[in-house]
């Protein structure tokens, strides 16, 4: 008789445990322009680096920031310039100037995709450097998940940017409305595009929609536009948008809003008295948010402050060592070449073993609205509040050769001088090109040139530049 032997089931006890953390030298959090170039930096010096990116390598600028909308700018600055075509002599045929949308953002996403793909190509090339797919989340100081993944590193950096603000507007969740990021996918002209923000994002949404085609009103609930800068630059700013057709209403709070079939109607109050403004495209442009609320930053006890940016010290660390944040994400200035100037003084210190700072660097900027705006250092307001003794230059464009001669003499010059030193202390351009004239004060101010020395340099004539001579000249007048 064969004896059969039965086997019991044996039961067995399932365990889930963490992965094994991987360690590393260094972890950075976000591919934008300071992110990218320092994990590059980070490998060549030997060490081992994790890039961790949730969405398109290189960050807000490569993506939905400057290089798309400038690309769209140049677009809308072609539109302009065929409709005034008559003015320099030339003779377009009869018809409209239309402007095909759907092509320019076609135009503006092989741009964009020319760059992203230069970036990872970059990645990808750098020994030493692995880029991870996912949203990093801290589960301790120097330990960070994404999603399977565990990394450990001595070293780690937060560049993880911003995004667009939701503004408490009652009536908004139901209303199609649009972001800086979403306006640009639009494939046709918007009939009425309202524009929610008179800072620099929606002064350039706005004109660029306007010279598309579209009607703009922009809705803002202080004073002035661009509250930043002097009054009477805002106020050049208002006149010239208004000179374009655009319609701007200052000291307009927006109350709610109502979707209905052709668009929606937007109730606002001036001057004590409410009305309706019906719109068929809405852009929210109310300000920006940092990407921090998902990094479980309080379990790596990283402080935020009450807006959910990072602090940092002058050395770009923040309170917990070998922690540092760059870029957007610090609440400094939201400028691509201040994230890159962060990743410089990070490389500094950190790579080279220096000790660079951001303590009192200049930060220029330029407003890309049509004539931009350069700025850089000073205004006479920041100069009158810290009580310093300073000279004002002036000079209009319409004083400018140059702008003469290309028929472009909007906006004005404006330098801060200090009244004892004659060092350059800030300026303002508002003008043809204003940023690239900025830009030679500023090299000027690195340089700790008097203003004398600009106001007696030989500059190619006719050159913008050349009329920097007479910017100085107003001062002995």
């Amino acid at each position: 008789m064969r004896l059969s032997i039965v086997a019991r089931p044996t039961l067995l006890r399932m365990t889930t445990s963490e992965p094994a953390a991987e360690h590393v030298d260094a972890v950075v959090i976000g591919s934008g322009q300071g992110g990218v170039p320092l994990a590059r930096a980070l490998a060549n010096s030997g060490r081992r680096t994790v890039l961790i990116e949730a969405g398109n390598v290189g960050g807000t600028c490569v993506n939905v920031g400057c290089t798309p909308t400038k690309t769209m700018v140049a677009s809308a600055r072609a539109a302009y310039m065929a409709r005034r075509a008559a003015d320099y002599g030339v003779r377009l045929p009869p018809g409209d100037i239309t402007v095909d949308l759907a092509t320019v953002r076609s135009r503006k996403e092989a741009v964009v995709h020319s760059w992203r793909s230069g970036s990872e190509r970059s990645i990808a090339s750098t020994d030493g450097l692995t880029l991870v797919r996912g949203r990093a989340r801290f589960s301790g100081a120097h330990t960070v998940s994404v999603d399977s993944r565990q990394f450990t590193a001595d070293l780690v950096f937060i560049n993880t940017g911003l995004r667009p603000s939701v503004p408490p507007l009652a009536g908004l969740d139901s209303v199609r409305w649009l972001d800086s990021t979403s306006i640009m996918e639009l494939d046709h002209v918007p009939e009425h595009l309202v524009v929610l923000g008179g800072g620099y994002v929606g002064l350039e949404f706005g004109q660029m929609f306007r010279r598309f085609g579209s009607r703009v009103s922009i809705i803002q609930r202080g004073p002035r536009l661009l509250p930043r800068e002097d009054d009477e630059v805002a106020d050049a700013v208002a006149d010239i948008l208004r000179e374009d057709g655009i319609d701007v209403l200052l000291e307009t709070s927006a109350l709610r809003l109502a979707q209905h079939s052709d668009g929606f109607d937007l109730r606002v109050r001036s001057n004590g008295r409410e009305s309706t403004i019906t719109g068929s495209h809405l852009l929210v442009a109310t300000g920006r948010t940092p990407n921090t609320e998902e990094l479980n930053l309080a379990a790596a006890g990283v402080d935020v402050d009450s807006r959910g940016y990072i602090p940092t010290n002058d050395q770009l660390e923040t309170n917990v060592p070998g922690v540092f944040a760059l870029g957007d994400v610090r609440g400094g200035p939201a400028f691509t070449h201040i994230s890159y100037d962060d990743f410089r003084t990070v490389r500094a210190n950190v790579i080279e073993g220096g000790n660079a700072s951001i303590r009192d660097r200049l930060v220029p900027y330029t407003v890309f609205i049509d004539p931009q705006l350069g700025r850089v250092g000073l205004t006479e307001r920041e100069a009158q509040v810290q009580e310093l003794r300073v000279k004002v230059a002036r000079l209009s464009m319409r004083h400018v050769a140059r702008a003469v001669e290309t028929g472009e003499t909007r906006g004005f010059m404006k330098a801060i001088v200090d009244a004892d030193s004659g060092q350059i202390l800030g300026c303002a351009i508002l003008g043809l090109e204003g940023g690239e004239v900025m830009a030679v004060l500023q090299v000027a101010m690195m340089g700790r040139l008097p203003y004398t020395a600009i106001k007696e340099g030989v500059f190619a004539h006719p050159t913008l530049a050349e009329s920097l001579n007479n910017l100085f000249m107003t001062l002995d007048a």
